[in-house]
């Protein structure tokens, strides 16, 4: 059994302890409980409550607050998430069930002539947020959650080197998606572990679509990181500040990645907000500006570098929510109507989006004497972020991206069914020239539409039409269509 696989019975066994420790470390024993009962009954202070919520949200939403919660000695654990079934069929044999930023294959190829049908549960998600006692105004928090969505082998029939049909989708693989410690102070926040990039503001600006994210020309990321922030709040606007220190693209380029943002939010314009697929909340008004500073070093172009090639990258992302039709209850959402929005631009940012290279390689080195084994250039950066261009120099490739999205709340129904719709363009002005044209990417427009009903209490149904049309440096064109219908049970 492989270590990925392990960590589900471990993550369910350290619950299981958790949950029968001795009950006379306390002489209230252990609590079942929720956060909204917390805070009404002054358990937990409404700062607590809403950093909690601001935690979770993007994966359970308004729902977060009746999760279940375990209190022992004053030391409390949330249980949350979703399960979710999911039934894909592709008009090209393109795609797994997170499609991502990949290629569509060319109609002139076989996988571009043939269809695919697909059903999975992989983006079924597990969190646990623990919380110490608050002491000294020093609240300290923490996340572990985790997805099936792990890293898997090409599905295929070269035994060993690729997965089974069977393997691949009925024992996926578990990930960790946020693993961190958070302590919050009337000072500053700060933050320690893998979560969100603050490139983009995640997940504030995440728009709604039953496809499983990141969404193609959509900034979706998670990295380990020291991040500092501050909230300044006032009656009617919330100004977020803060900083970041996070994994070098490269580890052996030494420098860490830098991000810093700024987000406004107006406190009494708010309208309905669903995060993905099952994050829907009440959310403000708000505008998000965020910078992203890296430095690229890889080997010298040779079998055997002396020195190194390097490079100073930067990118920046506006986001933006703004409720049009304005709603104050998530259970009275009729009639709502939002509009989200996301632009980008920058170089050597191909890995804050979710599968996207858009073909760029780094070259092979020449072997005109025919040598076997072909000498091997020693690559340290995923490919997409940057390459060697014909002089020996690191290039990084440029990328920039826009994404709107309208989610809509139907009236007559108390908001438990609402569509929405999106679009996004993502191209490279310099990926073509950098690849081989026929085989990189030079633009990508992607849409859908979405239908969502509440049939019961914590249980979703959604279904979606998306349309892929890639476009690549030799002016050949892909296309994609995409239809899904999944189910969420969320809690």
């Amino acid at each position: 059994m492989s270590p990925s696989r392990l960590l589900l019975p471990m993550f369910c066994a350290t619950l299981i302890a958790f949950c029968a420790v001795d009950a006379r470390a306390d002489d209230k024993g252990l609590q079942l409980t929720s956060l909204r009962l917390m805070r009404e009954k002054g358990v937990i202070s409404s700062a607590e409550y809403d950093s909690a919520m601001k935690d979770i949200a993007d994966t359970a939403g308004a729902k977060a607050a009746d999760a279940p919660t375990f209190i022992l000695s004053r030391f409390s654990t949330t249980l949350y998430g979703f399960v979710e079934s999911d039934m894909i069929h592709d008009s090209t044999q393109s795609f797994v069930d997170l499609q991502g930023n990949n290629l569509a294959a060319k109609s002139s190829t076989y996988a571009g002539s043939h269809g695919r049908t697909q059903f999975g549960v992989r983006n079924s998600r597990l969190g646990l947020r623990l919380k110490a006692p608050e002491y000294h105004a020093v609240r300290v928090s923490g996340i572990l959650e985790m997805d099936f969505l792990g890293t898997e082998l090409p599905i295929g029939y070269a035994q060993p080197y690729q997965e089974s049909e069977a393997s691949f989708w009925t024992n996926p693989a578990l990930r960790v998606r946020h693993a961190n410690v958070k302590i919050e102070t009337d000072v500053v926040d700060v933050m320690l572990g893998q979560s969100w990039e603050l490139f983009g503001w995640q997940p504030f600006f995440h728009p709604n679509s039953v496809e499983i994210q990141g969404l193609p020309g959509q900034i979706y990321s998670r990295t380990p990181q020291l991040r500092v922030s501050k909230t300044i709040k006032t009656s009617k606007i919330n100004v977020d500040l803060a900083v970041a220190a996070m994994r070098p693209p490269d580890r052996d380029g030494e420098v860490p990645e830098g991000q810093a943002g700024l987000r406004l939010s107006v406190n009494g314009w708010t309208g309905g907000q669903t995060m993905g697929a099952t994050g829907t909340a009440i959310s403000p008004l708000s505008i998000g500006l965020s910078g992203d500073a890296r430095y690229l070093s890889v080997p010298q172009f040779s079998a055997a570098p002396k020195g190194t090639v390097s490079t100073s990258t930067g990118a920046f992302a506006v986001d933006v929510f703004v409720p049009i039709l304005p709603a104050s209850d998530v259970s009275h959402l009729a009639n709502a109507l939002s509009l989200n929005g996301e632009f980008v631009t920058g170089y050597g940012i191909s890995d804050l989006y979710t599968g996207l290279n858009g073909g760029v390689t780094f070259p092979a080195l020449p072997n005109p004497g025919g040598a076997t084994p072909a000498p091997a250039y020693p690559q340290a950066l995923d490919n997409g972020i940057a390459t060697i261009d014909a002089t020996g120099n690191l290039q990084a490739v440029q990328w920039t991206s826009g994404l709107v999205g309208a989610q809509y709340y139907l009236p007559g129904v108390d908001g438990k069914v609402w569509v929405s719709a999106n679009f996004s363009h993502l191209q490279s002005s310099n990926g073509p020239i950098l690849g081989t044209p026929a085989k990189t990417l030079s633009s990508s427009n992607w849409a859908d539409g979405n239908v969502f009903v509440d049939v019961v209490p914590g249980f979703r149904v959604g279904a979606e039409y998306a349309r892929t049309w890639d476009t690549f440096g030799d002016a050949a064109q892909a296309t994609n269509d995409r239809v899904q219908v999944s189910a969420f049970l969320i809690f």
